[in-house]
């Protein structure tokens, strides 16, 4: 009997593919490693053309095997590559999220039981934190109800796609972080639609009975609002959702003289959300801790002429790193030596082999905690931004920093216009919200190396680093003017709020007068009418 030559087409392309996919892994491992060693020196340069060279083969190759957006990354970074062998000077901070992203490319595969990758729930949580803006599935029944919500939450930097009904949004075969969904849709026939699949959602309701809301629950509801909805509140609410699913902002370094063994944990912890830096020099370790302020340190014990809890307790005679979360990842049984071993800086033991599941969650819940630590220590309750002390630290650092670059700082006073007379009139709980407001604006419309943080009760400080007065002014305006249109409710009544920046850039003022200039800038911005932003 003849084979059907279909079948025999389909599978030696199956066999193909599974070639490819038996190579991918080791081929993405050589480019992390590769990425990781573009320092700024002149040995840069045939690394970056090796990179290019197999990411250009890597963007061709990759949608032949169905994995279009393995190509598409490949692809994108194949071009900054390209730019900067063409001549164009990469910063230190654009080297770092390169090779992040060459990094993340494991997880784009959107195959990671094909690749070994550990199989992680979320998997919109593998992004690499702030490389991507939040994209936001709204459906709503009342078309210009939507389209007006979809306009106030654009103003907070989020992307927002707005649907008319359920059936429209499960036929636009794309993906959501969030979806925001109208109950009352569920109520009229689709107990368990299956748009929700594997999405976070926030239901709004016009009512919200205890029935009602256990329904919800039933359905993994993330969270619900009763309408009118404060947009604020909402955002609160995304911002919750979003601090439990990404947690790509965790830091990681691994020091491990196995490059290959350190590539493998760097892909699987990568693939689960975080940022990830190597190194395989451990006497490099303080260099590097200073540089890239880890949340967690991933160690080896042994290594050629050092040993883990050496360099452990070397971390350990720094104040600012007394804290710091210390793991040893050793092939070491003998459990007497992992207790002495511990005894010196380390705060838990991990045993080689060990999968990469119980690699990352074992890093997860260390990292999580030692965050939350330094929130409560470092960042204000209400906003999340840093506090009065902290970002006065974060200033001096960032204009030292300046100043050996030669490059422009700016720092940005912002006060809420008419707060006490909106407190008096409705009430502090409101003002609260008001102020979540001004500080999730800020969060989504600067930069991740921007810093920010809570001055006083109802003003701000943001410091922009290598940004002169001119851009300073254009984006405090755009966020000035975002703020302005935004909506509040109390109790029926709808009102809105504004507020008056100042701006001073450190090549004009000494750096113990830069947060005085902005701040009379600021208040030359309320004598000229307030509402608007002043540079000094």
């Amino acid at each position: 009997m003849t084979e059907d030559p279909e079948a025999l087409f389909a599978a030696e392309m199956a066999k193909l593919r599974q070639a490819y996919l038996d190579h991918l892994p080791g081929e993405l491992i050589a480019l992390t490693s590769l990425a990781g060693r573009l320092d700024g020196s002149e040995s840069d340069r045939p690394v970056l053309e090796e990179l290019q060279q197999r990411l250009h083969k890597l963007a061709g190759s990759g949608g032949s095997f169905g994995l279009g957006e393995l190509s598409n990354q490949a692809r994108r970074l194949d071009q900054i590559s390209k730019a900067w062998l063409g001549g164009e000077e990469p910063s230190d901070d654009s080297r770092r999220l390169f090779s992040m992203d060459v990094a993340a490319l494991y997880s784009s595969t959107s195959m990671p039981d094909a690749l070994g990758a550990p199989t992680l729930e979320n998997a919109a949580a593998t992004d690499v934190p702030g490389r991507r803006v939040a994209l936001l599935w709204l459906v709503y029944g009342d078309a210009q109800q939507g389209e007006e919500l979809r306009r106030l939450l654009e103003q907070f930097g989020f992307e927002v796609k707005l649907f008319g009904s359920l059936a429209d949004a499960e036929a636009d075969g794309g993906r959501a972080d969030v979806i925001i969904v109208d109950i009352q849709f569920v109520l009229e026939g689709m107990s368990k639609p299956l748009v929700f699949h594997g999405y976070p959602v926030l239901f709004i309701s016009d009512q919200g009975d205890f029935a009602l809301r256990l329904r919800a629950v039933h359905m993994g509801a993330k969270g619900f609002l009763l309408k009118p909805l404060d947009v604020p509140k909402l955002v609160d609410q995304l911002e919750l959702i979003f601090d439990e699913t990404q947690n790509a902002s965790y830091r990681i370094l691994i020091v491990d003289d196995d490059t290959a063994l350190s590539a493998h944990y760097q892909l699987a912890l990568t693939a689960a959300g975080m940022e990830v830096e190597t190194l395989s020099q451990p006497d490099k370790v303080v260099e590097r801790v200073a540089e890239f302020h880890p949340d967690l340190v991933l160690m080896d014990i042994e290594m050629p002429n050092y040993i883990g809890s050496e360099l452990a307790a070397v971390l350990r005679q720094y104040e600012g790193w007394v804290g710091l979360p210390i793991i040893y990842l050793s092939a070491e049984t003998d459990v007497d030596e992992q207790i002495k071993a511990m005894g010196v800086g380390a705060d838990d033991f991990l045993t080689k082999p060990i999968s990469d599941a119980r690699l990352v969650s074992a890093i997860k819940v260390r990292a999580a905690r030692a965050r939350q630590l330094s929130d409560l220590m470092s960042k204000d309750s209400l906003t999340g931004l840093l506090k009065h002390a902290r970002i006065k630290e974060e200033l001096e650092i960032e204009l030292a920093r300046a100043r050996r670059s030669g490059k422009e700082l700016c720092a940005v006073m912002i006060d809420l216009d008419h707060f006490k007379q909106m407190n008096d009139t409705y009430g502090h709980a409101v003002g609260d919200r008001v102020i979540r407001a001004v500080a999730h604006l800020l969060k989504q419309r600067l930069r991740k190396s921007d810093m920010i943080g809570r001055y006083g009760g109802e003003e701000f400080v943001a410091v922009l680093p290598e940004c002169d007065i001119e851009t300073a002014e254009k984006i405090m305006n755009d966020i000035r003017e975002r703020f302005a249109l935004l909506r509040f409710n109390h109790e029926g009544t709808e009102f809105g709020c504004t507020f008056s920046a100042g701006i001073a850039c450190s090549t004009q003022f000494p750096p113990s007068g830069l947060l005085v200039a902005a701040d009379e800038a600021m208040y030359r911005a309320k004598r000229s009418g307030r509402n608007r932003v002043c540079a000094a």
